[in-house]
């Protein structure tokens, strides 16, 4: 089996500080956990877990079905989770034995009760990665892949956009012209804001300021069509107080703080990764497109390779011009009746994979 000797992890996009933050400050109702394997510690959580979470606005009938049958228990399994909910990829630890380091996991599934062990989020010939890393995962799923336990699933579609142009204007140049004008029609509300660039550290260690930031978030994530990991404030004030790489850009209007995007810089990429909005404010000043495009000039301003745009509203990315790179989940199910039920209800589960066919 490949073992990457010049890393200690591998699929990390962002800086070892963000896992370290996830695992001191798991997410409401989630547990964290730490693998002993060979020489290292394998990242993981545990959580309670329900199947129906990503399911599509057109599948939502199937959740509503079940509530009101008083069944929709029935889809809810405790499960452990690789790496954590913090980073791009499901970041493992570099091994010598790779089939050993799934058996690893399998077996910490199974000391805690778990029906089902996900290891999540594996990236598929990944342009953001190197071609060992991508290989090491190729071998992970071919193991998955030819043991019956597993079940094999497209995962999300994640974005990202090549800093590949000289400015905004040449960006712009490669999208249609109705979507052109729609955009720069969209930044006009730019000229109205006050933006603040700041790094994380010590500017963060106003509590009141903390306090604001979390409650835009609570926002973003109450009105979200996903309700998975609720990160806790303590979470926030750690990666926000901590020197981590951190870029904020903090966007206001008439003094107030409207919005603001938490970004990281590390190995020549911009990675975006939390977001808070004040509402209806944020929909006003189309805040989610313009906070686009400032991540875009901070990205060309600093010579960087990619601006990594994270996992949800992928139809409103494409429409922003991302390009998208697909992963993979291996679903061990220890109960082979519950594997025999889910296997042909794969499909629901791919809604990535499904939505980037539909566009050719």
């Amino acid at each position: 089996m490949m073992q990457l000797s010049h890393l200690k992890e591998i699929n990390a996009l962002e800086p070892p500080s963000l896992a370290d933050s996830f695992h001191n400050h798991p997410p409401e109702n989630f547990k964290s956990v730490k693998i002993n394997y060979e020489d290292t510690k394998l990242s993981a959580f545990f959580a309670r877990f329900n199947l129906l979470t990503t399911l599509d606005d057109d599948q939502l009938w199937i959740a509503d079905k079940l509530t009101k049958l008083g069944l929709s228990n029935l889809t809810c399994f405790n499960t452990l989770f690789s790496g954590t909910t913090v980073t791009e990829y499901s970041v493992l630890a570099s091994c010598r034995n790779l089939k050993g380091m799934i058996e690893a996991y399998i077996n910490e599934a199974v000391n805690r009760k778990a029906q089902l062990l996900i290891i999540k989020d594996l990236p598929l010939n990944s342009p953001l990665l190197s071609a060992e890393e991508n290989q090491v995962s190729k071998q992970i799923l071919d193991n998955c892949t030819n043991d019956k336990r597993f079940l094999v699933l497209d995962g999300q579609a994640l974005a990202y956009v090549p800093i590949d142009f000289e400015n905004i204007d040449q960006y712009l140049a490669n999208q249609s012209k109705l979507r052109r004008k729609d955009l720069r029609k969209k930044l006009k509300k730019k000229s109205e804001l006050e933006i603040k660039e700041m790094k994380t550290g010590s500017f963060f260690n106003d509590k009141e300021l903390l306090q604001s930031m979390y409650l835009l978030y609570l926002n973003v994530f109450e009105q979200s069509k996903y309700h998975f990991d609720k990160l806790s404030f303590d979470f926030f004030k750690d990666i926000l107080s901590t020197q981590n790489n951190g870029i904020v850009f903090l966007y206001y209007c008439d003094l107030k703080l409207i919005g603001y995007n938490i970004c990281f810089v590390h190995n020549k990429n911009l990675i975006d990764k939390y977001v808070g909005f004040a509402y209806p404010e944020a929909r006003e000043y189309n805040l989610y497109f313009v906070s686009w495009f400032v991540n875009l000039e901070y990205a060309i301003k600093h010579n960087l390779k990619n601006y990594i745009a994270g996992w949800t509203d992928p139809e409103v990315k494409a429409y922003l011009g991302a390009s998208f790179t697909l992963t993979k989940h291996a679903v061990f199910i220890r109960n082979s009746i519950l594997r025999k039920i889910l296997t042909p209800l794969k499909k629901f589960f791919e809604n990535d994979s499904n939505w980037q066919k539909g566009r050719g």
